[in-house]
């Protein structure tokens, strides 16, 4: 629909599943005889194609990415990226060597909330940060897995960080300066045996610049969604974003007094109607603007990178039982298969 939205042209359609094409020509309002593949190969062979988005299952994100990179196609590939660090890193150098441009769909950055918050950090006005928390309480039951088979697998998904969370933690990292010095977590499956990954998250980072984050994450929440909330605070300034997805500004307190905090809430608040808010709509609007100016994308990959990084290190000091020092160069999913099972010891770590 963003792509719509923006007045792409939308020359084709790929999935495995061709009544998952009909379904999206439908609620999309595509033409009908828009053309269709079930093969992602035979349909960059054949088409000219100058923009491709990839939302597939995540463990198939990077392969699919890399294939269209070697064929001179910029992309959007939806969180996370990859889900290891080995392919992360194929992923920027190919783009770089073919001159593309790759765009990490973190579509919350563009929340009219967090542009506002992102704005007043820029300026300054928190002063010097202290520390920051991400908490996203959510609820995925035995039907959601159901409906595919790769959810919740270390090969294709990861578990609530990666794959619900993973948004809500690249803005605390975005947010707190990026740099990280090291991690400690826990990780754990508390309610749902039947995934491989885990459905709860806790985490404590230490960033560069002296400043502190909290994570909690779960899909264990009864008996739905409850909140997605980023908290900041500053020497001068505390901010609170909540809503379905971090849309609402609900605290908005500066030393400063540069602006009304009850204007600031009802200016810079969103209802959208599900989880994915509108930040699809700009995502795809800045790419296209990247593309067009030869500029780095507002996400490019290095922001996906540092995302899938940062989870991929709370996995690693969970299954270690010890703190993670950054830089991490190796890690992937794979390398927690059987992380749950009563037989895993964390010695084949990589």
């Amino acid at each position: 629909m963003a792509a719509k939205e923006n007045n792409l042209n939308i020359v084709a359609l790929c999935d495995l599943i061709p009544a998952s094409m009909a379904d999206k020509i439908a609620k999309c309002g595509l033409p009908a005889d828009i053309k269709q593949y079930t093969d992602y190969k035979q349909m960059l062979e054949e088409e000219d194609l100058d923009l491709v988005a990839i939302a597939t299952e995540s463990g198939k994100h990077a392969a699919i990415a890399l294939d269209c990179i070697e064929k001179g196609i910029n992309v959007i590939i939806e969180k996370p990226i990859a889900l290891s660090l080995e392919d992360a890193d194929a992923i920027i150098a190919a783009a770089e060597k073919k001159g593309v441009k790759v765009c990490a769909c973190h579509q919350n950055r563009f929340n009219k909330s967090i542009q506002k918050i992102r704005e007043a950090l820029e300026q300054g006005r928190f002063g010097r940060l202290f520390h920051g928390a991400a908490h996203i309480r959510w609820n995925r039951g035995r039907s959601y897995y159901e409906q595919a088979s790769w959810r919740g697998t270390w090969e294709q998904d990861g578990g609530a960080l990666m794959n619900q969370c993973i948004h809500n933690i690249d803005l605390l990292r975005w947010m707190m300066g990026d740099e990280i010095t090291e991690v400690f977590a826990y990780t754990d499956r508390l309610n749902h045996d039947y995934i491989e990954a885990e459905d709860l998250g806790i985490a404590l980072i230490k960033f560069k610049n002296g400043a502190y984050g909290i994570i909690e994450g779960t899909t264990n929440v009864y008996p739905a969604n409850l909140e997605e909330t980023l908290y900041l605070f500053g020497e001068k300034g505390t901010v609170k974003a909540g809503g379905q997805s971090v849309n609402i500004i609900e605290e908005w307190i500066f030393a400063d007094q540069a602006d009304n905090p009850e204007v600031v809430k009802a200016e810079y608040g969103e209802n959208p109607p599900n989880i994915y808010g509108f930040g699809h709509k700009p995502l795809y609007a800045d790419m296209i603007e990247a593309i067009r100016n030869k500029r780095k994308p507002y996400v490019d990959a290095e922001a996906g990178r540092r995302a899938i990084e940062l989870v991929l290190a709370i996995y690693k000091s969970a299954a270690e039982g010890k703190s993670v020092v950054f830089p991490l160069d190796k890690c992937a999913t794979v390398d927690f298969f059987g992380r749950f099972s009563k037989h895993y010891y964390g010695h084949a770590m990589r």
